[in-house]
């Protein structure tokens, strides 16, 4: 596989690193010699893997070297100019505007993380269905005013009903 002239450099100085150790040196000494950051448990798991691999530093890739960056600059800021000026609109259609107008396809899941990360995003769940004021208020005068008196002809007492309400033969 044709990796990135980084990566391979990075797995070619962590071997360089695991060969100082091994020669003496500490992994204080190492690290700063070779710009790497790693403590025990890392230099633990990079000497496993490398002898696992046949000692060999294309053994130390960790295969993970990116992906092409499909949100440039230019979207994110069109994005979030959209969101500001209409903060209903939500990340399928945003997706689909962004596939018109850019030509790239995005998921609405990523869409969500971008704005996420600046704020811009609605509150979790379903929105909130709000009734007009003068339908909230009768409906209100109407629950608190609606009589209960015949409330025990559905919930008789007696055992004429079957409810278990008197004696057992």
């Amino acid at each position: 596989m044709n990796y990135p002239q980084a990566v391979i450099e990075k797995a070619q100085n962590l071997e360089q690193l695991l060969k100082r150790i091994t020669a003496g040196a500490t992994l204080g000494e190492a690290n700063q010699a070779l710009g790497f950051d790693l403590d025990q448990e890392q230099l633990e798991r990079a000497q496993v893997k490398h002898k696992a691999g046949g000692c060999r530093w294309e053994a130390l890739i960790d295969g993970r070297h990116g992906h092409a960056q499909k949100i440039h600059s230019g979207i994110r800021e069109w994005l979030y100019n959209r969101k500001d000026g209409e903060e209903e609109i939500r990340a399928p259609q945003l997706v689909k505007e962004i596939a018109e107008k850019f030509g790239v396809e995005v998921t609405p899941e990523h869409i969500n993380y971008l704005l996420r990360k600046r704020g811009l995003t609605a509150p979790v769940g379903r929105p909130y269905k709000q009734q007009p004021a003068e339908e909230e208020q009768t409906e209100a005068e109407t629950n608190s005013s609606e009589p209960v008196d015949n409330a025990g002809i559905f919930f008789s007492g007696d055992s004429e009903g079957g409810n278990g309400g008197g004696a057992r033969a």
